[in-house]
């Protein structure tokens, strides 16, 4: 397991002392460099060229292709949730940990399966 994704744990079940109302956007923050980190290991094995791209949103658009339909709006619907919940919204309640716990089950999910997708031709 990632330094990431331990640290990210840690903020759902433990309390942390001066983390009070941020500890939520941390945790988003941290799983979605999780994720962010697992498509860069399946870009630098599919594609190179395209893990090279600064910017997630055409690895993102370009996993439905490659990887597939499933796995590209999974991957994409979690991005977005864990961008959302990162920020903070004076007009809306922050994310919960029941709703972090399962975006982070969802991560799980999805990082399983780019790591175990089989290499194909760029």
């Amino acid at each position: 397991m990632s330094e990431c994704l331990e640290t990210a744990d840690r903020l759902l079940t433990s309390v942390i002392r001066g983390a009070r109302g941020a500890w939520p956007r941390a945790c988003a923050w941290l799983l979605r460099y999780e994720l962010e980190a697992a498509m860069d290991r399946y870009w630098q094995r599919v594609c190179p060229e395209i893990g090279q791209a600064r910017a997630q949103r055409p690895k993102l658009l370009l996993l439905t292709h490659y990887a597939s339909p499933e796995i590209g709006h999974r991957t994409g619907y979690l991005w977005w949730a864990l961008s959302r919940a990162g920020h903070h919204h004076c007009y809306e309640l922050g994310v919960t940990a029941a709703e972090l716990t399962r975006l982070r089950a969802e991560l799980t999910d999805v990082v399983a399966l780019l790591d175990s997708r089989e290499v194909s031709s760029c």
